[in-house]
């Protein structure tokens, strides 16, 4: 396998991921959003067999399609799949599981990075892929994306019809459910922000304590009764609230009525290129100056006034086997010098390097809506057995956490080329956010690392695990293993679930999982737990824990 096919393999499913797989919509303000749901834009006036959703049973030929996502390390065996078209028919759903005592989990893109969806208990599977409605709502100001939706669905539909977008990820079948609630990060995150940071509204078919299912819109608005239950939806991970049906997203600081600038306007050219170091001529002091410039580098331009926050990178070092470390780049050419600026970034990175990168991808320029698809960004394989991990740098990375990266790439005993860390330059408008400003806390990073490796062959489960885990824990050994939350690094991402981080034979920190992805906004997800979900029906192994005194 060639690094080019190596990170094909890896990069696009671990661009971007949605833990368990939710979605919804959203309005102009909490009374008009509630009387669009009462007028029946949500399905609501279903009544009789119209309100129940298509079942899938194990005697179905679909039902083997329907029962895994894309991860194949798993597979459930649910008694059946329910494909809701409309929020009343999710409403149902969520019921009839409720009342049979059934525990239930939710797909949307089928990204999920552990067996949250598909778990031995699951009985019920409310797979979304039937809602995925894409839409202006004049009446709220603001543009409705149903839970089925995946993020190329949803940036083909803005863009085409809008000329706007989201500043979502990269891999186009990831579900918007999922993604969103667990913060969503993407090319253009530097440059606009968290997809968070533009929700307006969500819906979500919720189970009261007295075990009624309903469904109930929250709004970002002050006075919204509501707004703890949107606010849990900004970066609390999915499956621990509810079913999320609809959507809504607006700026928060846009005004008027013309939907074209209601949502940010994405590039119209972009600068791409894809760079190479063949392992051939990397030492180990050659590794360390790269990955320690490419670290420098973020620190001093991942400000939310930077030029370069226009700019997108990611530096891919893999195994020797793999033949190089990978560099794609992607610049906004509406930045004044922009290749310039994107040309002086390549000669820091590899300053006293001693090597001249092999230009794999020349530098050219594309018009923005080609380039979301460039495969130096993203790919996608539904095959796969994969693991994955995450760590937030605040810093680049310190001279031991990169000796370590050397040696475990380096070790001879693993040799296959699909395993990366992808280490992505971070910040930038991100970081212009309070950390209690949304639920997803990680506010001040300039590094952000997806850990993974992917491969076919289920005897080699164990050979995977046990590299992918060494080699986290060797790069953060002096933390107890993981990123603990300090002047470097500054813990995980929720929708690169990890379920290691609750093991103590991988985390040795002292530090919670819960912890790791959520820090100080860990107790306030709990609040809205309790208040929401109080007979824990929506769970899963890192779902928000009810607090102890409910």
């Amino acid at each position: 396998m060639t690094s080019v096919s190596r990170r094909r393999l890896l990069t696009g499913t671990a661009a971007v991921v949605g833990a368990t797989a939710l979605t919804s919509q959203a309005g102009g303000t909490a009374a008009q959003a509630a009387a669009s749901a009462a007028a029946g834009t949500t399905g609501n006036t279903e009544t009789g067999a119209t309100a129940r959703a298509l079942t899938v049973s194990p005697q179905d030929v679909r039902y083997s399609g329907l029962t895994s996502g894309q991860n194949q390390l798993f597979h459930s065996r649910p008694e059946c799949v329910r494909l809701p078209r409309s929020t009343a028919q999710v409403v149902t759903a969520v019921q009839e599981a409720v009342s049979a005592g059934k525990r239930l989990s939710v797909r949307g893109g089928g990204h999920c990075y552990e067996n949250f969806v598909d778990h031995p208990d699951v009985k019920v599977i409310i797979d979304m892929s039937g809602m995925r409605k894409i839409d202006y709502d004049p009446a709220h100001q603001a543009f409705v994306v149903e839970g089925g939706a995946t993020l190329g669905e949803t940036y083909f539909a803005l863009f085409r019809q809008w000329g706007v977008t989201l500043p979502g990820g990269a891999c186009y079948s990831v579900g918007v459910g999922g993604h969103v609630q667990g913060g969503g990060y993407g090319n253009l995150s530097r440059l606009h922000g968290l997809v968070v940071d533009y929700l307006y509204a969500v819906e979500v078919v919720v189970v009261d304590p007295d075990g009624r299912a309903r469904a109930v819109v929250a709004t970002r608005e002050a006075g919204d009764p509501n707004r703890d239950l949107w606010w849990a939806h900004t970066g609390g991970g999915g499956g621990s609230f509810g079913v999320v049906t609809r959507y809504w997203f607006r700026s928060p600081t846009a005004t008027g009525t013309d939907p074209s600038r209601l949502l940010p306007a994405p590039p119209t050219d972009v600068l791409v290129t894809w760079l190479q170091w063949p392992w051939a001529q990397l030492t180990e002091a050659r590794f360390a100056r790269l990955v320690r410039n490419y670290g420098v580098w973020n620190e001093q331009n991942s400000s939310p006034a930077s030029p370069y926050k226009g700019l997108t990178a990611r530096l891919e070092p893999g195994p020797k086997a793999g033949g190089s470390v990978l560099l794609s780049i992607q610049m906004d050419t509406a930045v004044p010098n922009a290749r310039q600026l994107l040309l002086d970034f390549v000669a820091a990175v590899n300053d006293g390097v001693g090597i001249t990168p092999v230009e794999y991808q020349e530098l050219h320029q594309l018009p923005w809506f080609q380039a979301t698809g460039w495969p130096g960004f993203w790919m996608s394989n539904p095959t796969d057995r994969y693991k994955y991990k995450s760590s937030y740098h605040r810093k680049g990375l310190t001279d031991d956490q990169i000796g370590g990266l050397y040696r475990v790439l380096t070790d001879s005993d693993y040799n296959h080329p699909a395993f990366v860390v992808s280490i992505a330059a971070h910040g930038g408008q991100v970081n212009a956010v309070a950390p209690t400003a949304t639920a997803q806390v990680h506010r001040d990073s300039v590094l952000k690392l997806l850990w993974g490796t992917a491969w076919g062959n289920p005897s080699d489960d164990a050979k995977h695990f046990a590299y992918i885990r060494r080699a986290f824990s060797t790069v953060y050994a002096s933390t107890g293993g993981v990123p603990v939350p300090n002047a470097v690094t500054d813990g995980c991402y929720i929708n690169y679930a990890d379920g290691d981080l609750a093991d103590p034979a991988w985390n040795r920190s002292g530090v919670a999982w819960h912890d790791l992805y959520w820090k100080q906004n860990y107790p306030t997800l709990q609040r809205a737990k309790s208040r929401w979900d109080r007979r824990d029906v929506f769970r899963h192994a890192q779902s928000i824990r009810l607090p102890a005194t409910v």
